[in-house]
């Protein structure tokens, strides 16, 4: 399936809960609360329909996806629809549910961690819980899971860490993930006040580099560097007005309440699925409403926007 600008969507990202433990400054939150939860069968049916359409890999995402208790049964489940399913989480439940995430066949996890100093974690997220997230990333390595420990950069808050943050990640065979704090869409002055811009950075990482990797689909890289006698993986996410990132866009996503939502910045765009599936919709139907959603997709960043 391709949208208007000739890009192919290939990656579903689920938020199958917007509850959450945490209360980061920074967060997204994308869904709105007050809708309602979508089902693990409608969330199934959705899947199935993104398979039929060529979507390939599967990320399940919050609010905080490891509060959901039937949160195994669909990574089973989506596992034998899609090639890969993996889950973005805040972490403090990972060393309980590490080892039934890795029976269902999940495949990868990325834990949020802005920092490894505890004033600050509690600073940043509203509750004292580092503890539990250090050893839920543990809990994964020891499952075996590929892990990234995503970072995200705050200009005032946590941006001195970064080499730290290095060191803690690569000691656990962990991928760093620097990632560019974007706009709110509920606005207020956080992205102002906090906005890190990660370009100088990132040309220091390609300088040091031993080895440059383009992930899949080529929205960055991951540098391998020397560091601490060690070697340590590094990828940056640098979104902000940068249309080079928003041309190899190949996700859409899916809220809790359950909308198809064609961008992370834009909620004036959504398609509604879950209406049309609890109505009986063929599964033609499912499929023009992914097609719908998928003519909404726009660049959000644009040439001339930074490049």
């Amino acid at each position: 399936m391709f949208d208007g600008y000739g890009r192919e969507v290939t990656e579903l990202r689920i938020s199958v809960t917007s509850d959450c433990n945490l209360k980061c400054f920074f967060c997204h939150k994308e869904w709105d609360s007050s809708e309602g939860h979508t089902s693990a069968q409608e969330f199934l049916r959705i899947i199935e329909t993104a398979k039929s359409c060529g979507f390939r890999r599967l990320k399940i995402t919050g609010g905080e996806p490891l509060l959901r208790g039937d949160l195994p049964d669909i990574v089973r489940r989506a596992s034998s629809i899609l090639e890969e399913v993996s889950i973005t989480t805040n972490g403090t439940l990972l060393s309980q549910r590490a080892p039934e995430l890795k029976r269902a066949g999940l495949s990868r996890v990325n834990v949020n961690l802005p920092t490894i100093i505890d004033e600050r974690y509690k600073r940043i997220c509203g509750a004292s819980m580092l503890r539990e997230v250090i050893g839920g990333i543990r809990a994964a390595r020891d499952q075996g899971f590929p892990t990234k420990v995503n970072m995200v950069v705050l200009r005032g808050v946590n941006e001195d860490e970064v080499g730290a943050m290095t060191d803690f990640a690569s000691s656990l065979g962990a991928v760093l993930q620097l990632i560019e704090l974007q706009p709110l869409p509920s606005g207020g002055n956080v992205f102002s006040r906090y906005h890190v811009d990660l370009n100088s950075l990132e040309k220091e990482l390609r300088a040091r580099a031993m080895r440059m990797t383009a992930t899949h689909g080529g929205q960055r890289n991951r540098y391998a560097i020397r560091h601490n006698g060690s070697e340590a993986s590094i990828e940056v996410v640098r979104p902000t007005g940068n249309p080079s990132f928003c041309r190899m866009c190949s996700k859409l996503r899916v809220t809790s309440d359950g909308k198809l939502k064609p961008c992370l910045l834009r909620s004036d765009n959504l398609v509604d699925i879950v209406g049309p599936l609890r109505s009986g919709v063929t599964d033609k139907g499912l499929i023009d409403v992914f097609k719908q959603a998928s003519a909404n997709r726009e660049p959000y960043w644009k040439d001339g926007d930074r490049g």
